[in-house]
């Protein structure tokens, strides 16, 4: 039976979460937004709060909670700023998840424990610039040398590029066979050959640290073969599935946060000698906000409840990102109308909230490819089978 309501544990998370983005990112997230600067001690001070390795288990390092108290960090990161959420989703939810999911012994003990506290942070190298949907057209290549792996390639788009002590990359190590030609690797920054370039220039998410990693015969370990080879593009989506719930869960925090800034306005601001919330028309654009998060988070909820199951979650988790994110763009977008021509400048923050509501509109899979995938599954063209190696269901076994 799906049991939506929050737990005593969860509901702490959320206090705690609402509170530090309260104190820590509210205050100075406009001049973050402006200079287009990343503060990493927003990660360190996750880190002290036990938030990097929030739903990892304890015996690699985390903090043991269920996927849904996951999804509470990142809904209550992006209610502060995007850049935030997207750090948390990039290390935990498309990295260290990864590692959880497919790695062996070892390399959950070099890697996932000092990433589950905080320690080291990870990035996730998918996106090539010619390979953004079409994951088969990557270049990047990995070819065996005894007991190494030498990468080359380029990875874009990366978030905490700068920033990540490890990367998952994704690599051909045989050409001819397509998707089950890809492998993965864990890479680290200090393997020689390993360079980063940071984008200058979004239209949004300008707190955050995005760009590009360049591999030039970077020799990697056969040890750090994620998986087997010819395994990368089931590694990549399995990752998917845990980067979108997080992309999801944070959507649900820029909607509340263009809800609470409305709310607000709505209050203050008076026309025609009465508040702007007696009038219809925005009451309809505040009704809609409030209806999209109760139906963006329910979806989110039902998402993780089939992660905790340790059920395949790919439709669920598809419909849960391509639904919150076109509602936050929307809220964002109502959120300015609302605000009129105050939220067209900086005074005030949903013009900050719209142009961070884009890029989770594209990225992990665009509206379209969200589109398509429901469209398939509700003909029956597309049907989900357990992986062979799925998250390990909660509470976790110690």
């Amino acid at each position: 039976m799906m049991d939506f309501a929050l737990t005593e544990e969860q509901e702490a998370v959320r206090k705690m979460v609402r509170s530090f983005v309260d104190k820590e990112i509210n205050p100075y997230i406009q001049e973050w937004d402006a200079k287009g600067h990343f503060e990493p001690g927003i990660l360190k001070r996750l880190a002290e709060l036990d938030l990097m390795g929030v739903c990892i288990p304890e015996k690699y390092g985390g903090s043991g909670m269920d996927y849904n108290a996951l999804a509470i960090v990142c809904e209550e990161l992006e209610r502060g700023d995007t850049a935030f959420r997207t750090a948390v989703s990039v290390h935990t939810g498309l990295n260290s998840m990864t590692i959880l999911q497919w790695g062996n012994e070892f390399q959950k003990e070099k890697y996932l424990t000092p990433q589950a506290r905080g320690q080291k942070v990870a990035a996730f190298g998918l996106t090539e610039p010619n390979a953004g949907s079409d994951v088969a057209a990557m270049v990047s290549t990995a070819k065996r040398d005894g007991n190494d792996y030498i990468l080359n390639g380029s990875k874009t788009w990366i978030s905490l590029c700068d920033v990540a002590d490890n990367f998952l990359i994704f690599a051909k190590t045989d050409k001819d066979k397509g998707h089950n030609g890809i492998s993965c690797f864990i890479v680290e920054r200090t393997f020689p050959g390993v360079t980063t370039k940071a984008i200058k220039g979004k239209l949004g998410i300008r707190a955050g640290n995005t760009g590009e990693v360049f591999l030039d015969n970077v020799r990697v370990p056969a040890e750090n073969l994620l998986g087997e080879e010819g395994e990368g593009f089931k590694i990549a989506m399995s990752a998917l599935d845990n980067g979108r719930f997080t992309v999801a869960a944070g959507a649900c925090g820029l909607i509340n946060a263009s809800l609470e800034a409305s709310l607000k306005y709505c209050h203050e601001r008076k026309t025609f000698g009465k508040e702007i919330g007696k009038h219809q028309l925005v009451q309809q654009m505040i009704a809609k906000m409030a209806a999209n998060l109760d139906i963006s988070r329910l979806l989110v909820y039902r998402a993780g409840w089939l992660k905790n199951q340790g059920k395949r979650n790919t439709r669920e988790t598809s419909l849960a990102k391509w639904v919150s994110c076109d509602a936050a763009f929307e809220a964002a977008n109502d959120a300015i109308q609302i605000h009129g021509a105050y939220g067209y400048s900086n005074e005030y923050p949903v013009e900050r909230y719209l142009r961070n509501a884009k890029a989770p509109v594209i990225y992990e899979g665009t509206r379209e490819i969200h589109t398509i995938m429901q469209g398939e599954y509700a003909l029956g063209y597309r049907t989900d089978k357990p992986l062979n190696k799925m998250l390990p269901a909660w509470p976790f076994e110690e």
